[in-house]
């Protein structure tokens, strides 16, 4: 069992910018995929960014590129991963989630089996 925590979500004005952090408390994130993921009201969830166990494969959905980035704290023995938001648009509110599988990697919530509970992102002049 992975216990996730989100925060830094919140009220900013279109084109400001918000940085998002997950962390396990008491654990390491070092050996999981991690995931990134948003659902709005009457919308699927979708994935928003993840990031292999190693590093080395990162996604962003198109709607983002260019404005998020995904990374990881090597610092606290990768305890953290954040999603920082630039450029922030009307479009993007959403409850963000992060996530964490092992193994296979891909960015499809239903791969993913841990889940934290959320952070509101709210996106309005």
């Amino acid at each position: 069992q992975v216990h996730l925590v989100e925060s830094g979500g919140g009220l900013v004005q279109p084109g400001g910018s918000l940085r998002l952090s997950c962390t396990t408390p008491g654990g390491t994130l070092g050996y999981y995929n991690i995931g990134w993921f948003r659902q709005a009201p009457g919308k699927e969830r979708e994935g928003v960014s993840c990031m292999s166990a190693d590093d080395s494969t990162t996604y962003y959905a198109d709607s983002v590129k260019s404005r998020f980035t995904i990374s990881r704290d090597y610092a606290k023995n990768k305890n953290t991963v954040y999603l920082q938001m630039n450029t922030l648009k009307p479009e993007d509110p959403a409850v963000y989630s992060c996530a964490t599988n092992w193994g296979y990697y891909s960015c499809l919530p239903n791969d993913y089996s841990y889940w934290g509970q959320g952070t509101q992102v709210t996106v309005s002049s």
